[in-house]
């Protein structure tokens, strides 16, 4: 069982595209189940009219999935309950710190982590709980997972073994008692019975943590596929820099879905540059080993010059 999960934070490009497309196929070609989860829990960073166009948008690239939208917004009484499970157990502990009191903390500048500076762990048994640190701080505190370890290996089904290098505690659970990404996934993902996730390779660092999660919380892990990034002619992931490749841009200038789909699948070595086509016609070639295992670039689509 498979999932597609799109962050309402703007318009869908080409980079989630080919994603999506990746894990549509991942599913389908083996006949399996594929869910779709709105992870809308990003804060002020949330469009409230980009979930429905990334909806809107998935179906005209032809990538159907099955059952009901899950909302993780809809969702934070699970979230909770996980911390708490967490806290529980001693695993997890309210902070105060905020992110420049950390950063003042970090002694140098190797120190700095994949989300910034390494948490030099200031609050660890510093407080009971949540109204503890309140009280003492007079501030609202998040929860903090405690990370004993340096890393948590694992071998990726398709970019192989992996160091799993992990510093620092990581946050769980926000000030607002809003779920943290790493926490909510793995909430999902378990609750869902997701056994598969592919996602762009810029996620890879987060897994070690997931890792750590699924197991304090005894949960069984899915197979992680994590893609090579589709990149602009600097070799950076694609953002407004390299123009707009959102797929509202190319449809409101006429692109028909099976010329878009066509670079899609161009871009996962399926098809040769310039087909047509839409997903189901991809499923009967369909195999890992078609995806160059390097960042492919992204923004030379030629797809408005005919």
């Amino acid at each position: 069982m498979g999932r597609l999960a799109p962050s309402p934070t703007g318009a869908l490009h080409l980079g989630n595209a080919r994603t999506f497309l990746l894990a549509w196929l991942s599913v389908r070609s083996r006949g399996g189940t594929l869910l779709l989860r709105i992870e809308d829990i990003d804060g002020p960073r949330i469009k409230p009219e980009a979930a429905q166009q990334t909806v809107e948008d998935l179906c005209w690239l032809g990538l159907d999935w099955d059952g009901e939208i899950v909302v993780q917004s809809e969702r934070r009484e699970r979230y909770a309950a996980a911390a708490a499970r967490l806290v529980a157990a001693g695993l997890a502990y309210p902070c105060v710190c905020t992110r420049s009191e950390i950063e003042g903390a970090a002694s140098a500048p190797h120190e700095a982590g994949d989300d910034g500076p390494v948490y030099p762990g200031t609050c660890r048994g510093r407080f009971g709980d949540l109204a503890a640190a309140k009280a003492a701080s007079e501030r609202d505190a998040a929860l903090r997972f405690r990370v004993e370890v340096d890393a948590v290996p694992f071998v990726d089904a398709f970019a192989g073994a992996q160091p799993g290098r992990v510093r620092g505690d990581f946050v769980v659970q926000k000030r607002d008692l809003g779920p943290a990404y790493q926490l909510a996934v793995v909430v999902d993902a378990a609750a869902q019975g997701v056994t598969e996730v592919v996602r762009a390779a810029d996620l890879l660092p987060s897994t070690p943590r997931q890792l750590l999660l699924y197991a304090a919380l005894g949960l069984v892990p899915p197979t992680f596929v994590h893609v090579p990034l589709v990149v602009g002619v600097d070799g950076l992931r694609l953002a407004k820099r390299h123009g707009d490749t959102s797929l509202r841009h190319f449809r409101e200038r006429g692109v028909r879905a099976e010329q878009l789909v066509g670079y899609l699948a161009f871009l996962c070595g399926l098809r040769p540059r310039g087909g047509r086509c839409m997903p189901r016609d991809l499923l009967a070639a369909f195999q890992w080993a078609s995806l160059a295992p390097a960042s492919v670039r992204g923004d030379d689509h030629g797809l408005l010059r005919g």
